[in-house]
């Protein structure tokens, strides 16, 4: 009696094929999400700091705030006359001194 086993042996191929394609897709898939969880725990933290920078900055911003500005602001003219800043870095910094 002949008994054939190319059937039986097919099928674990193909069995043992599609396991490991589904283990590599989900260890891929495992190591997407632990990436977007990093990422967003990155930009949970830089959020919270940029909120904690804008609630501090209105207490700076009183009448003392005004005059400190113009002080900022001669120094970086002062820079900007001594070469030290080019004119790209100078229009930067003032944009960002004036908040615009």
């Amino acid at each position: 009696m002949v008994v054939r086993r190319r059937p039986l042996l097919r099928a674990a191929v193909v069995g043992g094929g599609a396991y490991a394609a589904g283990k590599r897709r989900a260890e891929r898939s495992a190591s997407e999400d632990e990436q977007q969880a990093y990422q967003d725990q990155r930009i949970s933290a830089l959020e919270e700091q940029r909120g904690s920078q804008q609630a501090e900055q209105p207490s700076a911003g009183t009448a003392g705030g005004s005059a400190a500005i113009g002080d900022q602001l001669k120094q970086l003219s002062d820079l900007h006359a001594q070469g030290m800043l080019s004119d790209e870095e100078f229009a930067a910094a003032k944009a960002k001194l004036l908040g615009g």
